[in-house]
């Protein structure tokens, strides 16, 4: 059951898809207060409760202990002291002494979460603003709650089937010829290939919905070269429109008065790559459908997938902030600076930066009326989101596009999805990419993934080696370098072969993980659950925190330690570890339950399989629409008998229709051996493991 509370004058942020009337009792669980415009909750923890939620943030599963603050960030450096990434998704699910339960703080401003940080036993929310809705959930048992949150929030986005597929990334591919190089770096090698990316390095001087003619001199022939190849081209898209007269979206977008305005009425000029810049304001439809149909030449050149950046928005300096620092550093011309001047000069031009001075300064208009950007600041990645999944929809009527983004808000779950920011090439971020899948499916966002082997810093051959076994099993599975860094693609590798077979792994599971990508989707479920969900009642399962079930019937449980060798893995049922060096060289061990030591070389990673239940191996190839699904092999550990519910469609239609699309394999064992049937498949089941 779900009850909603109003407090001060909501926005409507698109979040919900359910209208519900407002309660008009006291708010459930909490204690609330008003201090100024701020409103604030307090819960009652009790010493072994745990909370669950925040989609994107650092640190744990739990997110007990800490402090978090919703406000959409660009923030490069994702360590544990981080109070906010690059989306706001501000639903808590509790569950211990004080009951299980689900909070939904509906607020587009920032907001404070305080879980037990300044007192372990209470957790405290503040909005800010005071303007939010509150959606309190009754449950019983964490899956329940977020059941019920995902039917209040609406289908989640799916992206097409083509988009499983690996992608190839980085801040530098400046021409065309370098993209054809990293193209066929993966064809003559054999390494499985879907999509080339494109960052900024495509645009014509930075410049929004354009390509540099000389670096990109037939972009609709580039596309058509590589489809023949079964490669698709994925450029990026970034918020700012570059201040330059003559540019054809520049020039419309004053002309219409599209960009957001200072409280004087003058356009707000902030900087990004291109310099000076100006910023649509995507909370006006009119303003989304005119961005949405800026997309047409690039989408009409071949182009059909994006990937949307700098857009919470990301502000390197404005105008009056850049004139701040020259101000102060003036100021201190010719003195004898000491150390906290010093401070105070450096923090000058170093917090112009993503100030909030800056976000102050600039407005939008939401039913015909000025609100200043800080009350709804968290909107603007996800309506950037929703204008460009309409404009590629305008073009491809009817087919999903391959379209995801680094800010966002619940609601824009249901326009595409998201990958996990600007990380680096750190071991702890392997271990933050797998709990930020879990965090994310809770809050609608089930197309999500990380730059493997890390954006930033320098990358080592067992780190990309470490974390592709990681992306073998995320629905995006991107390799993404910052311009600088060490190159990171496969094929440059001494071990490349290993690599490679971790990506015939991942090809043979994409009939299983679309699959249960879209079962998850349409049935309001969760393809990645943390085993605190699974096993509510086992005390060690609610306590992991480096596991991860996967689908019905799955677990999985990366290698995220440099030099490791093997890991320490709980099992709270009876599972068959299946250890993978290729998708056709493994071995399946049945393992009880409990605490088990398990030896993986680094070429090896395991998938544990809940006995019981099958798991679908397809014949590997070196793109998606390659893949044969129509004889598959079978792992599994049964006893009797075992199914499992196949989906299977076109792989790019936007109606989904599980009615119609699943097929059941249904394996069934007698007199010591294991037959398996299926409409319309040749199974396999010489891999069954018997008691």
């Amino acid at each position: 059951m779900i009850s909603r509370y109003d407090f001060g004058h909501p926005y409507d942020t698109g979040a919900v898809v359910q209208q519900l009337p407002v309660s008009g009792d006291p708010v459930p669980h909490f204690t609330v207060r008003q201090h100024g415009a701020q409103v604030i909750f307090t819960a009652p923890l009790g010493d072994d409760d745990m909370i669950f939620g925040l989609g994107q943030a650092v640190r744990g599963l739990n997110k007990r202990g800490h402090r978090y603050r919703a406000w959409n960030s660009d923030d490069f450096s994702h360590t544990e002291d981080k109070a906010s990434l690059y989306g706001s998704h501000n639903l808590l699910l509790f569950s211990g002494e004080t009951g299980v339960f689900g909070a939904f703080f509906d607020d587009p401003g920032a907001v404070a979460f305080d879980l037990g940080y300044t007192r372990g036993d209470e957790a405290v929310i503040t909005s800010e603003n005071g303007d939010l809705t509150v959606y309190i959930i009754e449950g019983e048992s964490l899956t329940d709650l977020v059941r019920q949150f995902r039917q209040l929030i609406g289908k989640p986005y799916l992206p097409p089937r083509w988009g499983l597929g690996y992608i190839q990334s980085r801040w530098g591919y400046a021409t065309a010829d370098d993209l054809r190089e990293v193209v066929a770096g993966h064809r003559e090698k054999h390494i499985p290939l879907d999509t080339v990316s494109m960052d900024i390095d495509y645009m014509a001087d930075f410049r929004d919905f354009t390509w540099d003619t000389a670096k990109f001199p037939d972009l609709p022939g580039l596309t058509a070269e590589f489809a023949a190849d079964h490669i698709r081209v994925m450029p990026i898209m970034d918020a700012g429109v570059k201040v330059q007269p003559g540019d054809a979206t520049y020039d419309e977008g004053i002309d219409k008065g599209y960009f957001c305005r200072k409280a004087d009425g003058e356009v707000f000029v902030g900087a990004v790559w291109p310099g000076k810049a100006v910023f649509p304001d995507f909370l006006r439809e009119e303003v989304r459908q005119w961005f949405a149909a800026c997309y047409r030449p690039l989408l009409e050149a071949g182009v059909e997938a994006i990937w949307n950046d700098m857009n919470e928005p990301a502000i390197f300096y404005s105008v009056e902030g850049l004139q701040a620092a020259y101000d102060k550093a003036d100021s201190m011309r010719g003195t004898n600076i000491g150390v906290y001047d010093y401070f105070a000069l450096k923090d000058a031009f170093t917090g112009m930066s993503n100030s909030m001075a800056d976000y102050r300064r600039f407005y939008h208009v939401i039913d015909g009326q000025p609100v200043n950007h800080e009350k709804v600041h968290n909107l603007y990645g996800a309506m950037m989101t929703k204008a460009t999944a309409q404009g590629m929809r305008a073009v491809r009527p009817g087919k999903r596009p391959l379209l995801f983004s680094r800010a966002s808000f619940i609601g824009a779950h249901r326009d595409g999805g998201i990958w996990q920011g600007d990380n680096n090439a750190w071991w702890s971020h392997i271990l933050l990419n797998l709990r930020e899948l879990a965090s994310l499916n809770m809050v609608g966002f089930l197309f999500n993934g990380a730059d493997i082997g890390g954006f930033g810093c320098n990358t080592t051959e067992d780190l990309v080696l470490r974390w592709l076994q990681l992306g073998a099993f995320t629905p995006i599975m991107r390799n993404h370098a910052a311009m600088g860094t060490r190159d990171q693609e496969i094929y440059r590798f001494a071990k490349w072969e290993q690599m490679r077979d971790v990506l015939t792994v991942r090809y043979a599971l994409i009939p299983y993980l679309y699959s249960e990508l879209v079962k998850a989707a349409e049935t309001d479920g969760m393809m990645f659950r943390p085993l605190a969900f699974d096993y509510p009642q086992d005390e060690m399962a609610c306590r992991t925190e480096d596991q991860l079930m996967l689908g019905d019937g799955c677990m999985i449980a990366p290698v995220y330690e440099q030099n490791a060798r093997g890991r320490h893995v709980y099992l709270p049922e009876d599972m068959l570890l299946v250890r993978f060096r290729s998708a056709e060289d493994f071995d399946c061990v049945p393992m009880t339950a409990g605490h088990h030591w398990i030896e993986l070389a680094l070429h090896e990673f395991p998938l544990f399989i809940r006995r019981g239940h099958i798991l679908p191996l397809a014949k590997a190839a070196e793109y998606v629409a390659g893949i044969d699904a129509s004889a598959l092999t079978l792992l599994g550990w049964v006893d009797t008998n075992a199914a499992l519910t196949l989906y299977e469609d076109d792989g790019e239609s936007e109606v989904i229709d599980l009615s119609a699309g699943l097929t059941e394999i249904r394996v069934t064992v007698a007199d010591g051996n294991a037959t398996a049937k299926a409409a319309g498949k040749a199974l396999d089941a010489t891999r069954i493991i018997l008691n």
